[in-house]
């Protein structure tokens, strides 16, 4: 076997670590085994030992693989959950957006794996962009709902909830609990329920408490999806999502999608 030098030249070791993610992708390799000896790859490949053990570190670095002191390297066992960004109405409701704790729920539970989550409450200063697209002034307290959810006791994401002082205050919004029925249930006996909804996506390095808590490689990015709900009078909540890019994929669908299989 040989890897390709393709039209731009690049480094050997780098084109022997994109053939090996390509080979991850394709499933040749199952989570959880061993990655072949560096001794075998250097012999499929015809290359250097030291071209293998750098091809390996930047698929490490990456999140894909793991060494284990005197076992050898492994894919790593991270299982990727489809989340439904685009939020569909579940049978329980019929108004308004679904609640994302509601799709979290439903979607582990079909994928036969384990959510839970750790919460809080918080009330912080509002960042410029989170003041702008609430509708309030930069530094205005804002009430914070932080869920850390775990899937199969491994980090998965960060929801943080975004509320006027105003809206929360006095309701069960500012308890360091999660709501029955979600915020969602709090937010319609207030005549705010949320009929719409308009997502940013991008992908930017963890910082360093972030990576600490995602325990990802140091080459993974995150998916921050911020989300700016509305009812019919403006703004309701701000929610910022931040995902391990190696453990989520998100999904979006338009128009009708009646007839889409497994929906």
């Amino acid at each position: 076997m040989t890897i390709s030098s393709g039209s731009m030249p690049s480094p050997k070791y780098q084109r022997l670590a994109a053939d090996l993610r390509r080979r991850i992708s394709a499933g040749e390799w199952p989570g959880g085994t061993a990655l072949p000896v560096e001794a075998e790859l250097e012999q499929q490949y015809s290359v250097a030992r030291n071209t293998v053990r750098l091809a390996v570190d930047v698929l490490v670095n990456e999140g894909l693989l793991v060494r284990l002191q005197g076992k050898g390297t492994f894919l790593r066992e991270h299982p990727v959950l489809d989340h439904r960004a685009f939020g569909p109405l579940l049978p329980s409701q019929r108004d308004g957006l679904a609640g994302p704790s509601e799709v979290y729920t439903a979607e582990a539970e079909q994928a036969g794996r384990q959510l839970s989550a750790e919460f809080e409450m918080l009330i912080v200063r509002a960042r410029v962009d989170i003041a702008e697209r609430l509708g309030v002034q930069p530094g205005e307290a804002v009430v914070v709902r932080r869920q850390l959810r775990l899937l199969d006791r491994e980090p998965y994401s960060i929801e943080e909830s975004h509320y006027r002082a105003g809206v929360a205050a006095g309701t069960a919004l500012m308890e360091p609990d999660p709501v029955p029925g979600g915020d969602e249930a709090v937010l319609a006996a207030l005549g705010r329920v949320e009929v719409g909804a308009v997502d940013q996506l991008v992908a930017r390095m963890p910082g360093p408490e972030e990576a600490q808590w995602f325990q990802g490689g140091p080459g993974v990015p995150l998916l921050v999806q911020t989300r700016v709900t509305y009812d019919r009078r403006g703004p309701v909540r701000v929610i910022e999502t931040r995902y391990s890019a190696d453990r989520c994929r998100l999904t979006y669908g338009l128009g009708q999608l009646s007839a889409r299989p497994g929906r």
